[in-house]
């Protein structure tokens, strides 16, 4: 009998349990500690925010890989596979591994029913363990308080901004989201806390924790400098230290600056020649990423709430193009797409809007183009899919153009891979 493919296992989590994610740590912490999780012996950064939590990772894992040492990374979502979740000495775990981590928890969890993102919280943490790495990196999926990796005590807690999404998990307010970020912070141990306009809610949910709190502007911050930016962090031992400047406008500075203060909380500094080896080349994919096709810039976010529009929104005006800005459009019906169109409407010359067949959760292009008119614009296309819309996007694109696809996850996976497909064509 042929042994079940990552696929297989992938398909059959997603009918394991009625939901994808539950939130609550009962069930996983249980499994965990059958299979002796639950103390990693390398020390532990753990990452919740609304927006910019993927920039911190992606800054700690490329210091601390450039720095020699084995770095243990769990984010989510993926943009194209399932393995870009669980990365090992920078790169991506197979698919053997994986099966095998499944296995080995599917054997420990008897009764126990596992959401899929459970099963891919146990198996980056049992990977990690069976590699000994040096440094383990977690990124909050969903909140912080009762998300899968909050079982995990960090040795350094890094808050990013906190903004309105996730309302039917987290609650319809700042203060209440606010409240779920910081349940990952710890009594005692160092929490960065990144938020440039921290509520009040995140302000007393820090204290009310007793853990060591770094905030932006305090501990550590930024300022604009010719080029880019410099800033400040704040060593182990209380000296303050000022940075280079970098420059890197795909990725925000104060998330930048965060990443460094957290290896300062861990006794890590990294020297001045590293941070201008490593930050300013830094790239994350779907992170304000620019790729060239045919003379036609396609800068591609995952933005997917009104927060990171805006924040969108000042990478356009800071980069702007000479000609037209033709995007590519398509978000989830739960998500307040109202206000992320008027926020980034007149930096767009023509919209091309797609349906998702099979994803329940998308918004139909219909609907989009609807909120659309009733804002004034009316260079407006749709799309039976994001293929076709990227198709029909790029060709009424001309060289000096750009073409901003953004919206989603699966908005800027399907565009990966399209244009992938274009490349292989050039």
């Amino acid at each position: 009998m042929t042994e079940p493919s990552l696929a297989d296992w992938l398909a059959r989590l997603e009918a394991l349990h009625p939901r994808e994610i539950e939130l609550g740590l009962d069930r996983v912490a249980s499994v965990a500690a059958h299979l002796q999780l639950l103390a990693p012996s390398a020390p532990v950064i753990t990452v919740a925010g609304t927006n910019g939590k993927g920039s911190v990772v992606g800054a700690l894992e490329a210091l601390l890989t450039h720095k020699g040492l084995c770095v243990g990374v769990y984010t989510s979502p993926h943009l194209l596979r399932f393995n870009e979740r669980i990365r090992i000495g920078s790169r991506n775990v197979d698919d053997t591994d994986i099966v095998a981590a499944f296995e080995a928890i599917d054997a420990a969890r008897g009764n126990v029913s596992l959401t899929y993102f459970e099963f891919a919280t146990l198996a980056g943490l049992y990977l990690f363990k069976q590699r000994d790495v040096d440094v383990v990196v977690l990124e909050v999926g969903l909140g912080g308080r009762l998300d899968a990796v909050n079982i995990i005590d960090p040795s350094v807690a890094v808050i990013t901004s906190i903004a309105l999404d996730h309302q039917d998990w987290l609650g319809d307010s700042l203060d209440a989201i606010a409240r779920e970020k910081a349940g990952i912070l710890r009594p005692a141990n160092p929490a960065v806390i990144a938020c440039s306009a921290p509520p009040a809610g995140l302000t007393a949910a820090v204290e009310e924790s007793g853990a060591r709190a770094h905030w932006l502007g305090q501990a550590f911050g930024v300022e604009s400098a010719a080029g880019g930016w410099a800033g400040w962090v704040t060593s182990a031992g209380g000296e303050q230290r000022r940075l280079p400047v970098i420059h890197n406008p795909a990725l925000l500075a104060e998330n930048l600056c965060a990443a460094l203060q957290a290896l300062e909380c861990l006794g890590i500094s990294a020297s001045d020649t590293e941070l201008l080896e490593v930050l300013p080349a830094l790239q994350l994919p779907g992170r304000r990423q620019q790729v060239t096709v045919g003379g036609v810039r396609v800068l591609l976010d995952v933005a997917h709430n009104p927060a990171a529009v805006a924040r969108l929104v000042d990478f356009l005006e800071a980069e702007p193009c000479e000609q037209k800005t033709i995007a590519v459009f398509s978000a989830m019906a739960d998500k307040d797409i109202a206000t992320m169109l008027e926020l980034i409407k007149r930096h767009v010359d023509a919209w091309f809007l797609a349906d998702q067949p099979g994803n329940a959760r998308a918004a139909s292009a219909a609907a989009i183009a609807a909120q659309l008119r009733d804002v004034g614009v009316s260079m407006i296309s749709v799309s039976r899919n994001l293929r076709q819309a990227l198709a029909r996007a790029r060709s009424v694109a001309a060289p000096g153009d750009r073409l901003l696809v953004f919206g989603s996850f699966h908005t800027v996976a399907a565009a990966l891979t399209w244009l992938s497909r274009e490349q292989e064509k050039a």
